[in-house]
């Protein structure tokens, strides 16, 4: 892909890209369920697992697909242009970046990678990390051990984070505070503001795992001053598995060494003999060989879906559905383990029946045609834009009374 940043306006030769073919121009709230074939069949609630797939997310997977039977690798130069303009610019749009600051990775792990591996630690550097953190947030800073950095945790409070305790931990020798913007096992939902404005105070990195928050919940990632930030495309974009992007702040690109590099990681000809380590001038410097363009293609409607609805209304209509879930809950005697206070409320709801097994309410459920997960002995909810009341209902009417 071309390391060169084009004008915004981007024309598409819908030959190859028809922006319109899979029927988003068409979608709106009263309709968005329809498009997704799962709500005629099942409450789907485990979003934050593995999202479920619309038909223009099919659609656009498939539409590739039929360009390669029938064109084999033609259009490459097409699809490397058209993923660095077009898909960059809309994935930008939706956290409030600048597509220079975009990359693509496989996975939210991979971002995590890039920072951890690519930053310039010394030894006896450390970075802050919660004790509740998904392990992909854990194991790429245990690595860095044989490097002499270490980690210092800070110990969750009935679930949550607090900046006060971050602070505590901090010393003149932090270089990062990673952290889950959305806690997985129970929601919680990180004061971004407060996180980051501690950081710039000691002059600290910012390093986000965002994929409990992006396409659930609305982020401004320059507003935030995050500095850098990882998500996978298949929990709440709604995207296929594979896909996924790496935010870089373009004031802090140069602050990381690429730790995987190819021939993507550099500007040059298709002729590929020239082999000269000059890397691009934007984050496409991360994307060290061949993209997953089936993926990117699918990942593309599922941001041209987010940002037709919205992410402050998608955001508002996901807690609209948590509070009502936490009403019904209530009345059946469940324990709400997510926290329920102002601004930490994520997508994620987690509570407790009392006395009963959780996995086997689970298979309970499932049987019913509800999907939810287990998380850390709790079950967790997780409703997307295409989710209404009544897959809430049908939770409620399936679980047994505490």
């Amino acid at each position: 892909m071309s390391s060169t940043i084009p004008s915004p306006a981007v024309s598409v030769n819908t030959a190859l890209f028809p922006e319109d073919s899979s029927g988003i121009e068409t979608l709106s709230w009263d309709n968005v369920a329809s498009f997704f074939p799962i709500k005629q069949r099942r409450a789907y609630l485990n979003n934050a697992s593995i999202g479920a797939l619309s038909t223009p997310v099919i659609a656009a997977v498939n539409h590739f697909m039929e360009d390669v039977r029938d064109n084999g690798r033609n259009h490459y130069p097409e699809w490397c242009d058209y993923a660095d303009r077009n898909i960059k610019s809309r994935i930008a749009r939706l956290i409030g970046a600048d597509r220079s600051e975009i990359a693509f990775v496989k996975n939210t792990t991979e971002g995590l990678v890039h920072v951890a591996n690519g930053f310039p630690w010394k030894e006896g550097d450390n970075v802050i990390l919660a004790d509740i953190e998904y392990p992909s947030n854990v194991y790429c800073w245990m690595k860095l051990a044989a490097r002499g950095v270490s980690i210092r945790w800070v110990k969750n409070r009935d679930g949550r984070i607090l900046v006060d305790d971050i602070r505590a931990q901090i010393d003149d020798r932090t270089r990062m505070v990673s952290l889950s913007a959305v806690q997985f096992s129970n929601g919680f939902r990180q004061d971004l503001a407060a996180t980051s404005a501690l950081c710039a105070e000691h002059g600290v990195y910012l390093n986000l795992d965002a994929i409990q928050w992006v396409g659930a919940l609305e982020m401004d990632v320059r507003a935030l001053g995050v500095h850098f930030m990882s998500l996978g495309g298949h929990k709440w974009m709604l995207a296929p598995i594979g896909t996924g992007f790496f935010y870089c702040r373009k004031e802090v690109l140069d602050v990381l060494d690429p730790p995987s590099v190819g021939y993507h990681s550099v500007d040059s000809t298709e002729d590929h003999m020239e082999y000269v380590l000059e890397y691009r001038r934007d984050a496409g410097r991360f994307e060290e060989a061949l993209a997953n363009f089936t993926g990117l293609w699918g990942m593309d409607a599922a941001v041209r879906i987010q940002l037709a609805l919205g992410a402050a209304r998608i955001e508002r209509h996901i807690l609209a559905l948590t509070d009502y879930a936490i009403e019904g809950l209530l009345k059946k005697n469940y324990r709400i383990v997510s926290s329920r206070r102002a601004g930490e409320r994520s997508g994620n709801l987690s509570f407790r029946h009392p006395t009963g097994d959780a996995v086997e309410i689970t298979q309970r459920l499932r049987e019913a045609g509800v999907d939810l997960a287990v998380r850390g002995g709790n079950l967790r909810i997780s409703p997307s834009y295409y989710n209404d009341v009544t897959d809430i209902d049908r939770l409620l009417e399936a679980l047994p009374f505490a």
